[in-house]
């Protein structure tokens, strides 16, 4: 065999290997787990204020070909106002028992990581219903496989066709803005 031919199988097989290499890196794929959660509604009454907390939330994402598709669920009745009247009252006024679970989707580019704010769509179903919410910013800090994340969901009854509850016969207000706090955990 001649050095030429020698050479040009080296330059082929390096650059099968490189190939290789390169193939397997674009198919590798990221899971963030969510490892912790407080979900907080605010609901506003001309007479009072009422506020419920719940911890129960579960989420996956998986980022592959620079694309993070992220899925978030928990359940109705795992909010907490501190009156359970009140509790009951809210899972039957969202269908609770018909829709027992609250889920988000969001779909954020693999780089958005690299943001101190992201810019986020984001569908939410409830109540039976589905609602779109364009750029909600979320805040997000970094510390190795930890990513926190925290915003504000800008949610309203009439996104999901509920009837606003009375007490005294005055309304609650339609908007039940939605904080959100979680740690998410980049698994190996």
């Amino acid at each position: 065999m001649t050095r030429p031919t020698k050479r040009i199988r080296s330059v082929f097989a390096v650059m099968a290997v490189s190939a290789l290499a390169i193939s397997a890196l674009a198919q590798t794929e990221t899971q963030w787990l969510l490892e912790q959660s407080t979900l907080t509604y605010h609901v506003s009454h001309p007479l009072h204020q009422t506020e419920g907390v719940s911890h129960a939330a579960k989420g996956k994402g998986v980022c592959h070909a620079g694309q993070c598709d992220f899925l978030i669920a928990v359940p109705v009745k795992s909010f907490d106002s501190g009156d359970s009247n009140r509790d009951l009252h809210m899972l039957q006024v969202t269908r609770g028992g018909q829709f027992p679970m609250v889920s988000v989707r969001t779909h954020l580019p693999e780089d958005a990581a690299g943001s101190a704010t992201i810019h986020a769509d984001l569908e939410v179903q409830f109540a039976g219903q589905t609602a779109s919410y364009k750029q909600v910013a979320l805040q997000l800090a970094t510390q190795g496989n930890e990513a926190k994340i925290s915003g504000t969901i800008p949610a309203t009854l009439t996104d999901f066709k509920i009837d606003p509850p009375s007490l005294l016969s005055l309304p609650v207000k339609n908007e039940i803005p939605i904080r959100v706090e979680m740690t998410w955990q980049k698994q190996k």
